[in-house]
């Protein structure tokens, strides 16, 4: 059990980002249900990009989109024999904008070692605290 709503953040590439966004859902470490569990109704998700496209090498480096969860219901898709991946119901924020995340780490509680910024990135999801949350939503309302 967490706080009420909790704030979460997820590592996915840009390209998977957006295909979240026009389908309306989130999908968490290539569709693995345990994190989604532990997501409720209400939550928030800020998505952070490391890469452009899953499969491509450029980076990306940004703080990509805001969502908050729809409802408990876990579901999977088919998306081939060998990937179906699970998903719950999300809606994304209109009107925010992407942002680097550079000029961010001083500031955001979760990035412990500044300087090797990106472990604090590494596992895919994590829990993050209101407080980061609402300064990466100012951020992404205000660039």
């Amino acid at each position: 059990m967490h706080e009420k709503p909790g704030y979460w953040l997820i590592v996915a590439s840009r390209d998977h980002v957006l295909a979240g966004k026009e389908k309306s859902f989130v999908q968490v470490s290539h569709g693995k249900p345990t994190p989604l569990e532990k997501m409720e109704d209400g939550d928030w998700i800020v998505y952070y990009s490391p890469k452009l496209k899953h499969n491509g090498s450029k980076a990306c480096q940004r703080l990509t989109a805001i969502a908050r969860i729809i409802g408990e219901d876990i579901f999977q898709v088919s998306m081939s024999e060998n990937f179906k991946p699970f998903r719950k119901k999300a809606e994304f924020l209109e009107n925010i904008h992407e942002i680097e995340v550079r000029p961010l780490i001083p500031e955001l509680d979760f990035i412990k070692d500044k300087e090797h910024w990106g472990l604090a990135f590494r596992n895919g999801f994590r829990h993050i605290s209101k407080k980061d949350f609402m300064l990466i939503c100012q951020k992404m309302n205000n660039d």
